[in-house]
């Protein structure tokens, strides 16, 4: 048996978090064939091993901003599962007050800055979070991640560029799940190894496989002390895969049945499950008492969401701009 470089205790904390993930993102697609759930929904199923790997590798008080598939990763930051799913509810006790969806979750409690609808908005925006843990002189880094498509958008090479220049305390991870909506990086360009871009700022740059949880904590883990010594960001092409369409609107008909099988032998959950039992850090009961507490959990999540209330009609012209900012200029 190969030696293991983790705790017991680190792959039962990974399986228990990507599985919550998995069956979190389960319900929210049956709920969304319900209409219960409305507008856009883009769910995380089978890339959970990317968003697990990265929050055993940090700290704290390190914070996150992602894009519009950000159901996982507001769950792996610490917000709870109720608070996840009344936003999908659009409702008042949902982590934005029901106002944000799917696609705009926050809560700076949790040091998670978003869910961001607009494709690549996030990433210069990771950068300024970046920016202000360096200005304020902490040892927080910012993680920020985006989509192989959003890599596309100018604005990722100013920030990167920028990013470099100043030596700002951010990791860039890119989920390349292979699918920008249903185009897939091969037709986009010609630099199909995304992580290669980042050579032309001489970023330290790196591909990772996404599809384990070991792989992503050790790259993240080294991103970090490099960021925090002060050595400025690291770009993260980090390889997986979304066993669903690109939102729930998407029947995925441009990928064979046949490529997506064969993802799925490589499943995450699977992997550390097979890890969990061999190495005796659990037994079958334990992780099937593992399943039913979370599948408890979702339900309640479900529950407290058909039960809470709407947001009230005045709640639309709250947290638009903030008012008397406490600005000093001299």
């Amino acid at each position: 048996m190969a030696k293991l470089n983790f705790t017991g205790e680190t792959y039962l904390q990974w399986y228990e978090q990507m599985l919550l993930i998995r069956r979190f993102e389960e319900k929210a697609a049956q709920l969304y064939g319900q209409q219960k759930i409305r507008g856009f929904c883009h769910l995380y199923i089978g890339q959970e091993a990317v968003i697990a790997g990265a929050m055993s590798a940090i700290k704290k008080d390190d914070k996150l901003i992602t894009a519009y598939r950000d159901h996982g990763h507001a769950l792996a930051a610490g917000i709870s599962a109720n608070a996840v799913m009344a936003e999908l509810f659009g409702k008042v006790t949902g982590c934005t007050k029901g106002k944000g969806g799917s696609m705009h979750m926050f809560s700076k409690e949790h040091n998670f800055y978003g869910g961001h609808g607009i494709v690549g908005g996030q990433i210069p925006l990771g950068a300024g979070i970046a920016f202000a843990e360096q200005y304020n002189g902490t040892e927080n880094i910012c993680l920020c991640f985006m989509g192989d498509g959003a890599v596309r958008q100018g604005a990722l090479h100013e920030t990167f560029n920028m990013a470099m220049l100043w030596k700002l305390p951010v990791i860039f991870i890119v989920e390349n799940n292979e699918y920008a909506m249903g185009t897939s990086v091969e037709r986009t360009t010609n630099v199909t190894d995304i992580y290669k871009i980042g050579s032309a700022y001489e970023m330290p740059s790196f591909q990772i496989d996404g599809m384990q949880c070991e792989t992503v904590h050790e790259a993240i883990s080294a991103a970090a002390d490099h960021a925090r010594k002060g050595d400025g960001p690291t770009l993260l092409e980090i390889k997986t895969y979304r066993y669903r369409g690109h939102s729930m609107s998407d029947p995925a008909k441009y990928r064979s049945k046949e490529e997506v099988e064969e993802y799925k032998l490589k499943d995450p959950i699977e992997i550390v499950h097979k890890v969990i039992i061999e190495n005796k850090f659990a037994t079958t009961e334990d992780l099937e008492a593992i399943e039913k507490r979370i599948e408890s959990v979702v339900d309640e999540s479900v529950e407290f969401s058909e039960n809470s209330e709407y947001p009230s009609p005045d709640e639309l012209y709250t947290d638009v701009y903030v008012e008397d900012y406490p600005f000093i200029i001299e």
